[in-house]
């Protein structure tokens, strides 16, 4: 599928030729969305009708009054949609940034035809409303997932691509390419980079995450690599080299060219919801909210942990008398293991599991110290051979996991939090990774869902940072329903 759009004809004779685009494929997709969620509407609206006053209404009236209140509600709704850019390209399968404008658009809608009930007395039955909300609602989002992950399987095979022209020093660009060429599924393809003060083009290139990106040059040399490289979005890594006069001319002439530019604040791991733009004095300032792990917020995420693990521990009570039964019958020692973890605010308890492993295991670690897996400050090894054969297959299905609920029903660990560290390992930190240590570490987190033991010593870091400085309860329960699905995958578990 191209991704080069027509000419924009309307453009000035002076203006640059619009020689690149947003893709067609956005055009395309955005179009099936459209189909998509006036299905679903026209769907839950029917449903609604149907459940609510039966096929055959009373009145010939009743029936004209019903449909008329009906086909309102899909336009209201669909207008909703459009209004609250639910299909905007800034927000295709990437982040929930998506699902909350579809739920903000619907209860938006719905609210507005309650208020209009109460204010002019429209007669909309209420369980009318109370069918329709929901159904849509939950239609909606399956809907968007199955698209999303379409778009995720587009990707994986180089397709829907969005492709970058990257401008800023080498250290900058370089850490923006790694970053959106790291996560094949946002979809986002560095074509080139710029580097200011570079000069003309002379053959070089720069290897990120594997791929060789060219140096088109300078600043000077921006929009011809545009046209050669056929980019339709350029980044900029740092606005110091262009000054605020700069970036103003360079968005009047990437406009005529139908070119998307977005700007790097230089911040990392920060979540949406921390994030306010302010313009102040006509200038966009970005307000960065402080991390909400103290507080009234410690106490409602204690409350989920001790409700949660009660009810996982009650639910999972016939996994966990099996898993004990194999371990005692497939070999000797006890049924649990013990090993002392550092929690919060560096203080040590001791951690329970299943035992996976030979009894005397530990005593046995000196010896295998040389052949670590790791690239950290974890043992990691994958044909570990302490395991035992039930152990593996606790391992597998993190089972072995599961009497870790205990722990935090003693308020020494929660449900998602960071990996729980080793001694050695927290007498090896260094100013930053001590931040772990400001929260819980957890039965589950970031790092579980990401790769588990795959994942390489810095990345897990960083996922337990992002995690301590963007805590939030909804993504609690999204790291939760995710492990769901790393524990059937079963990645990187041994």
């Amino acid at each position: 599928m191209s991704l080069v759009r027509e000419p924009d004809h309307t453009s000035s004779p002076n203006s640059p030729t619009p020689i690149v685009g947003r893709p067609r494929w956005e055009r395309q997709y955005t179009f099936h969305l459209l189909v998509t969620d006036t299905i679903v509407v026209l769907g839950a609206v029917v449903l609604a009708q149907y459940v609510r006053f039966g096929s055959t209404p009373t009145t010939g009236l009743m029936s004209r009054y019903d449909t008329v209140c009906s086909v309102a509600l899909v336009i209201i709704w669909l207008s909703a949609l459009a209004g609250f850019r639910a299909r905007s390209p800034r927000y295709l399968g990437a982040g929930i940034e998506e699902y909350r404008r579809l739920v903000a658009a619907s209860f938006w809608s719905f609210g507005a035809v309650a208020m209009c009930e109460l204010l002019i007395k429209l007669s909309v039955s209420r369980g009318y409303l109370a069918v329709a909300l929901p159904v849509g609602v939950i239609g909606l989002v399956l809907s968007r997932l199955q698209w999303r992950k379409y778009v995720t399987r587009q990707r994986a095979r180089g397709n829907y691509q969005t492709s970058v022209l990257a401008i800023g020093d080498r250290g900058g660009v370089s850490n923006l390419a790694s970053e959106l060429i790291e996560d094949p599924s946002c979809g986002y393809r560095v074509v080139g980079i710029a580097i200011p003060g570079y000069g003309p083009p002379r053959g070089e290139y720069v290897t990120i995450c594997g791929e060789q990106i060219p140096i088109v040059g300078g600043e000077a040399q921006v929009f011809e690599a545009i046209r050669t490289h056929g980019a339709d979005t350029v980044a900029i890594a740092g606005t110091e080299h262009f000054g605020v006069k700069g970036i103003r001319k360079l968005i009047w002439e990437l406009e005529p060219m139908n070119v998307e530019l977005v700007v790097s604040p230089g911040v990392m791991d920060v979540a949406r919801s921390r994030l306010v733009m302010r313009p102040i004095a006509g200038l966009p300032l970005l307000y960065i909210d402080k991390p909400q792990y103290l507080g009234a917020k410690r106490i409602q995420k204690r409350a989920f942990d001790f409700c949660f693990a009660l009810t996982a521990l009650a639910v999972a009570s016939p996994i966990l008398v099996c898993a004990a039964l194999i371990i005692k019958l497939g070999s000797k020692g006890p049924v649990l293991y013990s090993a002392e973890r550092i929690g919060i605010d560096g203080k040590p308890f001791q951690m329970l599991k299943f035992r996976t492993m030979v009894e005397g295991a530990d005593r046995q670690l000196p010896k295998l110290l040389g052949v670590n897996e790791s690239d950290g400050l974890t043992f990691k090894m994958k044909d570990d051979p302490r395991i035992t054969p039930a152990g593996r297959v606790l391992r597998r299905f993190s089972i072995d996991e599961l009497p870790q609920f205990v722990n935090v029903l003693r308020q020494e660990m929660s449900v998602v939090g960071p990996r729980p560290p080793l001694r050695r390992e927290v007498e090896r930190y260094d100013g930053d990774v001590q931040r772990r240590l400001l929260v819980k570490p957890g039965v589950t987190g970031l790092w579980q869902v990401s790769g588990r033991s795959d994942l390489p010593w810095e990345k897990a870091v960083r996922l337990d940072l992002s995690y301590v400085d963007n805590w939030s309860m909804v993504g609690d329960v999204l790291i939760i329903i995710k492990t769901f699905r790393a524990v059937l995958e079963r990645n990187g578990a041994y």
